[in-house]
């Protein structure tokens, strides 16, 4: 067989990848068994991706990942059969019934309801209503559903841009008589997202909900279908009238949670149940056929509500992580640069080092706006009770009680897009909007499950599924 005959045939493989295919007389999609110096493996050999060498085998096992097998470890390879993947999601009309809440979905990207192109490594989104038919019908049961893809973004590279255009589509969406507002995020970012849609679209009559995946569509333990369809219910059929996040609540496919969308973090790199809302409770629980409401308190639907569009943002802001022998060069060179607006996340209650004076004193002849949050993100900031804390509030830094980081960050970015004057900004800051700020946080919010701990692996068992 030519190289490129056998390339064609095995899509991509070269060099040693190539060798061991070719040496046990299999190809990709073969359903194989591989004997390795490290162990038995068992999957379907998947196509070789654009951005990876040429020295390994890409296997999908059962359980949905993916694994590498270095060539030069493999003893053996055993075909079981062939099993080509197709990844074309059969497009089905989506059926409008009057009657039904009209709900629009925004794409910005993200994997909710898409699948993995194996040999680009690319995440192909399934968005039309069509596709997002063809692959979770229930969706129909809830709403008439139109879909716009405003961008296709790492949620990572979601900025001022992305976030001025979101705000004015939704807005635009909400005035031409959508009931709800559904947008496909990325996980990694969705909540900063979240926060600064609660301050560029204020007081909207209808629910606007984020929602993503962690685990693309292809995937056995995928939580996309189900993040979904408790979205899109959330959005047709609930009374929260707010900017909130809807995604797994546990890790079993049991139910998601809506929280509020200055109060929720991504909290793990990897599980499902990544979000959770910090400093109070999320908003409520919602599997497909129910809601339940946590919280009593919160903005309800009203068609005749005038929403209030600001989009107004300035780049000029930046966040920085306070650690221990932090110099003050840190603070001093983001001055110079010609930052207008820093927030801090302190230790403790709000503390960074006496070193660093120096340069919050440069900050406040500046006219550098400078805010503190906390690091522990459970708390507030109590910059009257120590030492430390009155001296750099006489330096000018603004503590921001119980606002989580990221959040600060989103709305002085904001809120320096309104003006520039300390104290104007600084009411601004202060001012409760969607809840970013609260007067205590409650009880049972902050639960603290220590693994190993012999009360908590009673409790734990007893609520083990």
């Amino acid at each position: 067989m030519s190289n490129n005959a056998a390339e064609k045939t095995n899509n991509g493989y070269r060099g040693p990848g190539l060798a061991v295919l070719d040496k046990h007389g299999v190809g990709v999609w073969s359903d194989v068994e591989v004997k390795t110096t490290g162990g038995k493996f068992r999957g379907i050999i998947l196509p070789r991706s654009e951005t990876s060498d040429d020295k390994h085998i890409v296997l999908k096992i059962c359980s949905g990942y993916n694994i590498g097998l270095a060539a030069e470890t493999i003893e053996l390879m055993t075909e079981h059969g062939s099993r080509k993947a197709n990844y074309q999601i059969a497009e089905q009309e989506f059926p409008i019934e009057p009657g039904k809440p009209n709900v629009v979905l925004f794409g910005t990207g993200g994997t909710i309801a898409s699948r993995l192109d194996y040999r680009s490594g690319a995440v192909i989104p399934a968005f039309s209503p069509g596709e997002l038919y063809g692959s979770v019908p229930e969706l129909a049961d809830y709403c008439n559903l139109r879909t716009e893809e405003l961008f296709s973004v790492f949620s990572e590279n979601m900025g001022p841009e992305q976030y001025v255009e979101l705000a004015k589509n939704i807005a635009q969406a909400i005035e031409y008589g959508a009931d709800g507002i559904v947008v496909g995020h990325g996980t990694d970012t969705m909540h900063h997202t979240a926060a600064i849609l609660t301050f560029m679209v204020q007081n909207p009559p209808v629910p606007i909900v984020l929602v993503g995946s962690q685990r693309s569509s292809d995937r056995p333990s995928s939580d996309a279908a189900l993040n979904l369809i408790c979205a899109i219910k959330t959005a047709a059929e609930s009374d929260i009238a707010e900017v909130v996040v809807c995604m797994f609540g546990p890790t079993s496919d049991q139910y998601c949670l809506i929280h509020r969308g200055t109060r929720v973090r991504k909290m793990h790199s990897s599980y499902r149940s990544t979000f959770r809302t910090l400093g109070d409770v999320p908003l409520a629980m919602i599997d497909p056929k129910s809601i339940t409401m946590f919280r009593e308190e919160y903005r309800k639907r009203d068609p005749k509500r005038q929403m209030i569009i600001n989009t107004n943002y300035s780049d000029e802001v930046t966040l920085l992580y306070y650690y221990p022998g932090m110099k003050p060069d840190v603070l001093e060179a983001m001055i110079e640069t010609g930052y207008r607006g820093i927030v801090i996340a302190g230790t403790g209650l709000g503390h960074v080092n006496k070193p660093t004076y120096r340069a919050l004193k440069l900050a406040q002849e500046r006219g550098v706006h400078v805010y503190m949050t906390v690091q522990t993100l459970w708390g507030f900031a109590g910059m009257y009770v120590y030492e430390t804390g009155r001296e750099m509030m006489k330096l000018g830094v603004v503590p921001l009680a119980n606002m989580l980081p990221e959040v600060a960050f989103m709305k002085l970015s904001w809120a320096l897009g309104q003006s520039d004057d300390l104290e104007e900004v600084k009411s601004i800051m202060l001012k409760t909007i969607g809840d970013e700020i609260t007067l205590r946080e409650p009880y049972n919010g902050y639960l603290l499950y220590q693994g190993a701990v012999p009360e908590v692996q009673e409790f734990l068992k007893s609520i083990k599924r």
